[in-house]
């Protein structure tokens, strides 16, 4: 399957063919809402390594961590929510085994724009007198050039080589519809990225975008490369309305960080060779897409 302008469909290992060891990659979602996990364990089951991830983090992050594919972590959080750190994240923390950029939530939020609007850095009061300048030292202040003369900090844009993201229906075109009730910060990794590939629960010919759907649109078709076909593709995390997140998985893949060679087990026997074999672990696709929303 190869896209094309007007057929942009492809397959999860096509699009990990098209990354390349020491990308920057951002990952959409948040926490554990709408992975595209399908990519990540494409990527997990590839021999790309040294990659730059940006991400408001969930389970991606660990797996990716503790798989040895990461170089370099740019982070809001990394956190599965009931589950408050991941375990592999705090591992690779404690021992210092990934280079970190911590930031706050609406710093990576104010870099991803910067990148998506082209301009090098935003200015913004947020981190002034806390430690964000010492743990990011190579942060810079600005001055207003008018009459306030207040001193910022000046965001540096987070540009992106690719933007991993899930959505919940896809046409083959590109148009892409977020359904959930929490679709925050893909649509600035997609304007911040030079290449984006979306996997969806569902791809159609064509979507019919109207005054009740238009506003799931969250970014144009001109920004998304390629779309995967993904059923069930955010497991185990949710891609609402359609299924949520799997919290007897998610506490079995916390659980492996804690035996010994528990990621090599996790990785055979879990992730496996293929999307079926991963699928077939929890019941099927029918009861993947049977898990309810979590309810707050």
């Amino acid at each position: 399957m190869t896209a094309t302008p007007l057929d942009k469909r492809l397959t999860a290992e096509e699009v990990v063919a098209r990354l390349r060891d020491g990308m920057t990659i951002g990952i959409g979602g948040w926490g554990p809402r709408r992975k595209p996990m399908t990519l990540v364990r494409a990527i997990l089951r590839s021999p790309l390594k040294d990659l730059t991830i940006v991400a408001y983090g969930g389970p991606e992050v660990g797996m990716l961590l503790a798989a040895g594919k990461v170089r370099k972590l740019i982070y809001g959080f990394v956190s599965m929510d009931v589950i408050p750190a991941d375990p592999y994240f705090r591992k690779a923390r404690q021992a210092g085994s990934v280079e970190a950029r911590e930031l706050d939530e609406g710093l990576l939020q104010w870099g991803l724009r910067a990148a998506g609007m082209r301009v090098p850095f935003l200015p913004t009061r947020t981190g002034l007198g806390s430690d964000v300048m010492t743990v990011n030292p190579e942060f810079r202040t600005v001055t207003s050039p008018y009459a306030d003369g207040e001193v910022l900090l000046a965001m540096p844009a987070i540009r992106l080589d690719v933007a991993l993201l899930h959505a919940t229906r896809a046409d083959r075109l590109g148009n892409t519809l977020t359904q959930g009730p929490d679709p925050f910060f893909d649509e600035l990794f997609a304007r911040a990225a030079d290449a984006v590939y979306v996997s969806a629960d569902t791809v159609e010919d064509q979507l019919a975008l109207d005054a009740d759907t238009a506003k799931d649109n969250r970014y144009e078709r001109c920004f998304v490369t390629g779309v995967v076909h993904a059923p069930g593709g955010a497991h185990p995390t949710s891609s609402g309305p359609l299924y949520g997140w799997d919290f007897k998985a998610l506490k079995a893949y916390a659980a492996s960080a804690d035996a010994e060679d528990g990621w090599a087990r996790y990785r055979t026997t879990v992730i496996g060779a293929d999307e079926a074999s991963y699928q077939a672990n929890f019941s099927g696709l029918d009861a993947i897409m049977a898990l309810p929303m979590p309810v707050f």
